[in-house]
């Protein structure tokens, strides 16, 4: 989705689905829990009415340049989810896309003494310095999407999942292959910019979910995660193969573009997978015209604010016996298809 995304972890889905972490489960710690030796366990348990007002909370906020729908549903999301809590003062920087100019809003930040920074970075061994400069100084940082060099950077680390995304399509594609009886299927891929991580985890884990039910791509582009190149290269796509049964498009931004190259050339005959989670795909898999989208949540930033309140105000994810926030939390990365896509939607953000 994002051009500069960074590697993603393939590391234990702590969060799934909708990407939300804190549910709220009031009343559970006055539940007693049975250990199975038929007495009542006395255990810690984490925090169970996380979203009550608590101690006032100073989160300073730094993000992307929304030049790009996944980044603008960033932003707007993690300053939404703030104006929920009475208990937080959140101060966004400028989105930017210039690490020199992000460092100088951290080092403000530090300087201002905030409890908390979520910071997506627009280039993760570049904000490393500073980031630690910051966890140093007391403050809680929560890494976004693009990571640090150092673990030492930040508290903890929240990431969507790439290689996943990969996976998602591929098995969903291999579905489709099963439940259609299609026999020497074709299959083709939309990528995004083949020298970036991101790309190359999301078609790896593509090929190896094909691999799992015998397939492979049999047709390949590389766009640039732009609606012009996406119809571009879709345009090649249609053009070099005659006949295609399935296409995974890497990004849903740049699939606005793909699907115009599908109108342009009268090419609908096969099943369109996404990625990303648009709103517009959304709306074409209720319409019948896309098959399905893999998502890759725009709410990591939202669910950075609230980890970055918890920790400020020591509480842990309540629906964990762990009392903390864990170090290092990946999103799932599911399909939606006409069945589910309504349960989706409200997350769907505009390209």
């Amino acid at each position: 989705m994002t051009v500069l995304r960074s590697t993603r972890s393939r590391g234990i889905r702590v969060a799934a689905g909708l990407g939300v972490l804190v549910v709220v489960a009031a009343g559970c710690t006055g539940n007693s829990a049975d250990d199975g030796t038929g007495s009542q366990s006395s255990a810690p348990r984490a925090a169970s009415d996380n979203d009550a007002p608590g101690k006032k909370v100073v989160i300073g906020f730094s993000g992307p340049a929304a030049d790009h729908g996944w980044l603008g549903a960033i932003n707007s999301a993690a300053k939404a989810e703030a104006g929920k809590y009475s208990d937080v003062e959140f101060r966004t920087a400028e989105g930017t896309n210039d690490a020199s100019l992000q460092i100088s809003q951290i080092e403000t930040f530090i300087n201002d003494k905030v409890d908390a920074i979520v910071l997506l970075p627009t280039d993760g061994a570049a904000l490393t310095e500073v980031a630690t400069k910051a966890m140093n100084a007391g403050i809680q940082v929560v890494n976004v999407d693009r990571e640090f060099s150092s673990p030492f950077a930040a508290r903890t680390t929240i990431l969507g999942d790439n290689y996943g995304m990969g996976v998602s399509a591929g098995t969903y594609a291999c579905k489709l292959v099963k439940d259609k009886n299609l026999s020497n299927p074709v299959i083709a891929e939309i990528a995004g910019i083949d020298a970036l991580p991101l790309t190359q985890d999301r078609s790896k884990g593509f090929a190896d979910a094909l691999k799992a039910c015998g397939q492979t791509v049999d047709n390949r582009v590389a766009a640039a995660f732009t609606v012009e190149s996406g119809e571009k290269e879709a345009s090649n796509l249609l053009q070099a193969a005659k006949k295609i049964d399935i296409i995974w498009n890497h990004d849903d931004d740049q699939g606005i573009g793909v699907m115009q190259a599908f109108d342009n050339a009268n090419r609908h005959e096969f099943a369109f997978i996404g990625g990303a989670g648009s709103s517009n795909a959304m709306q074409w898999i209720k319409d019948g015209k896309m098959e399905a989208t893999v998502i890759y949540p725009p709410t990591q930033a939202a669910d950075g604010v609230r980890l970055a309140r918890l920790l400020v105000q020591q509480k842990g994810l309540s629906d964990l016996v762990q009392v903390e926030v864990p170090r290092r939390i990946v999103l799932n990365a599911p399909v939606v298809t006409k069945a589910n896509v309504d349960k989706y939607l409200p997350l769907g953000f505009k390209s």
